[in-house]
């Protein structure tokens, strides 16, 4: 993902194959049965992944640092049996809103569910989910809004970034911080806002485009079962398959464990690991480093 700061720090995919289950269930009944439940997890610590699944270091040349994430959204969930499932043909149990008001198909923003850490992000009745030995998770993640350091003239300073990932994504307006930016349109992967928070300037946001397929969407299946280009549909391993028998009493509840290990990156000039984009350092990647599902 190769984008500019410096005008602010100066102080300035997926129209994924049909699905067949709606969005989650408007309030769960605990007389209804055991519950679906799947929740957001942010780990700095986990295995740093490239687009095969495969542990990757950061490239000689290149800078990084592990974003403190505030919240994420996801717009497609589908458990698939085999390396060999492609996408839409595995259990679909989540398919976010999508609108045309754009003109195109796109995720709608304004009705995604943005969660922080270990927050709940899907909710559902077990049983909507098919008796089946389930290898892999595969979650379409839509948005993300983190904190980044970054420097200028000697000092270190903070900002917050709205990145939207999606395929496509309809946005009437959203918020990175403190700041509201309006859009009424659509925005393919890579889309960006950031704002400085410390020192306060004139205009502390800017915006950009990442050109397409720069954003990292690990898939240890790449060989087997490839994703859509320009989607984030991102494919995590079960530690042990996870089978469902049609006869369960409790609620399963799974961590979608996501690496942001060093998931910030850009080119470094000087060698000091230090963003610092009003010296032509510029951003090469914003995309997650990898996805763990956890029963627990």
């Amino acid at each position: 993902m190769r984008v500019s700061l410096v005008a602010l720090a100066v102080g300035s995919t997926l129209a994924l194959l049909s699905c067949k289950k709606d969005n989650d269930d408007d309030t769960p009944d605990p007389a209804a049965g055991p519950r679906l439940i799947l929740k957001f997890r942010f780990d700095s610590t986990q295995v740093r992944l490239n687009n095969l699944g495969v542990a990757a270091t950061v490239p000689v040349g290149h800078g990084a640092q592990s974003p403190r994430f505030n919240k994420m959204s996801a717009h497609y969930v589908e458990f698939a049996q085999t390396s060999i499932t492609l996408p839409g043909q595995g259990d679909v149990v989540y398919h976010a809103p999508e609108t045309t008001l754009g003109g195109t198909t796109a995720i709608d923003h304004d009705l995604g569910i943005q969660v922080g850490q270990e927050g709940e992000f899907h909710n559902i009745a077990l049983s909507d989910l098919n008796p089946g030995s389930y290898q892999y998770l595969r979650v379409s993640l839509a948005y993300q809004n983190y904190d980044i350091r970054f420097g200028a003239f000697g000092q270190t300073y903070s900002g917050t970034i709205a990145s939207f990932i999606g395929y496509n994504t309809y946005i009437e307006s959203y918020q990175i911080k403190d700041s509201t930016v309006s859009v009424n349109g659509n925005r393919l992967q890579g889309y960006w806002g950031f704002e400085v928070l410390n020192p306060p300037i004139a205009t502390p946001v800017t915006t950009g485009q990442a050109p397409p397929g720069a954003t990292t969407v690990p898939n240890p299946l790449f060989a087997t079962s490839p994703i859509p280009p320009g989607s984030c549909l991102v494919t995590g391993t079960f530690a042990s398959a996870l089978t469902i028998t049609g006869n369960e009493t409790e609620d399963i509840v799974i961590i979608v464990s996501l690496s942001t290990n060093q998931s910030f990156e850009w080119v470094e000039t000087d060698g000091d690991n230090v963003f610092e984009p009003v010296d032509g350092e510029t951003v090469v990647d914003m995309g997650i480093r990898g996805m763990i599902p956890i029963v627990q």
